[in-house]
């Protein structure tokens, strides 16, 4: 005699198949877009030296700023609202979200373009550059979160390998004129032609017009996730700022070189990043139950990776990172024990944070986001001044370690929170 659990046991395992296929083309597609990163990176660092190279990073870490606006205000609540949604509804959210990406990038890029005329220098050229790449870059960014939440990665994927393509003879041109902006357009104006396809991919075009309509939508979830993400990467660029202030630009250069030899396995955790909250939003539909279990599998497996990546870094020959860094491994290298020991510790918090985002509880995720972006500054700035770049990076890594406990204390709580919820609207129904 069958009993009950039989059929239920096919059905578990094609689900676990599936969610499997959605992560693999999250790491495939982040993995272009990483390797693209890492190849831009390196090639600055081999061709203008620390000091240029000091400078791009400042723009880059700006960039990231911008990013987490974009994701704040448009692909953030996308991914949460609109993860395996019909497919009409899909595409009217996309039309608006990706118009909203398109309009922060071109505001804020005519910000960036103002203020690098008035700065000058390479600097301000620089960040001239940055306001004019801006738009197709956070547009190219939005494509790649629509095309996860429909459940199809790899359109994603094909769309950053298509970026790919078009930077190769962006970067030669770029090495000819020899300068930070330049390489700086050249990764922009490949990003644009990749945000391009994009549009012919999903036969959707941007509403620039629907931006207000969809911030008006998901104000609940959009601005305070635009607060969250911005306290992140602000607390990166202060960072940056203070290590410039302390211990000079080519600091921030270090960083920046440790930072591209953990590359494979920040390819890791953002590809993995892409579809967890879509992933964790799909367990918290079909199976409430398991999604505590879901983010403590995900946390654990990316801490160890984190952690083996480091070992291997630990063992590369000086000879290696030299070829890839230049004069930057020398000053770099001394930095892999505290970086990857920063990314493992902030690898124990990503499940919460998928856990909270899937819950919709904003409030609970900002407070998180905030006190972790708190440690954070605190944590990278205090080292620099006690023990300079090798000091930030230590403090760093301890904040990480104690944002990570944060929210999962908050996950524990909204939780619990949501299970006597349950309790509750089935007693009264």
């Amino acid at each position: 005699m069958t009993t009950p659990a039989a059929p239920a046991r096919p059905a578990r395992r094609a689900a676990t198949r599936a969610i499997a296929g959605r992560l693999s083309w999250g790491l495939a597609d982040q993995a272009a877009c990483s390797l693209s990163n890492f190849a831009v990176g390196i090639y600055v660092a081999r061709s203008l030296g620390l000091s240029a190279f000091g400078v791009f990073s400042l723009a880059w870490a700006t960039y990231g700023v911008v990013l987490n606006v974009s994701r704040g205000l448009a692909t953030d609540p996308l991914m949460v609202r609109f993860s395996g949604v019909p497919t009409a509804s899909w595409r009217a959210a996309v039309a608006k979200s990706s118009g909203t990406a398109l309009g922060v990038g071109a505001a804020i890029g005519a910000g960036c373009l103002v203020v690098g005329l008035g700065l000058g220098g390479h600097v301000g050229s620089a960040y001239a550059g940055l306001g004019v790449i801006l738009p197709g870059l956070l547009l190219q960014d939005a494509w790649r979160f629509s095309f996860f939440a429909a459940g199809t990665g790899q359109k994603a994927f094909v769309n950053d390998i298509v970026w790919g393509v078009a930077l190769i003879p962006a970067m030669v041109v770029a090495a000819r004129v020899g300068t930070v902006a330049a390489f700086l357009l050249a990764w922009g104006v490949s990003a644009a032609v990749a945000a391009g396809y994009g549009c012919l991919q999903s036969g959707i075009r941007p509403r620039l017009t629907g931006a207000r309509e969809w911030l008006r939508e998901q104000r609940d979830l959009g601005y305070r996730y635009l607060v969250e993400n911005v306290s992140l990467s602000g607390a990166y660029q202060l960072r940056a700022s203070g290590l410039t202030a302390i211990v000079g630009v080519s600091a921030v250069g270090v960083v920046r070189g440790v930072e591209l030899l953990l590359g494979p396995f920040y390819a890791v955790l953002t590809g993995l990043s892409l579809v967890t909250v879509a992933e964790a939003a799909r367990v918290l539909r079909r199976a409430p139950h398991r999604l505590g279990r879901f983010c403590l599998l995900l946390s654990g497996g990316q801490a160890a990776a984190a952690l083996l990546w480091g070992a291997v870094l630990l063992l590369m020959p000086d000879r290696v990172g030299e070829l890839l860094l230049g004069d930057v491994w020398h000053s770099s290298a001394q930095l892999i024990v505290p970086a990857t020991l920063s990314v493992a510790g902030a690898s124990l918090g990503i499940g919460a944070t998928a856990g909270l985002r899937a819950l919709g509880v904003a409030r609970r995720s900002l407070r998180s986001q905030l006190l972790a972006s708190l440690f954070y500054a605190g944590g990278g700035i205090g080292g620099a001044a006690v023990a300079g770049t090798v000091g930030s990076a230590w403090g760093v890594a301890a904040a990480t370690l104690s944002g990570s406990a944060v929210w999962w204390l908050q996950l524990r709580s909204a939780l619990r929170e949501h299970h006597q919820n349950t309790i509750r609207e089935v007693r009264t129904s």
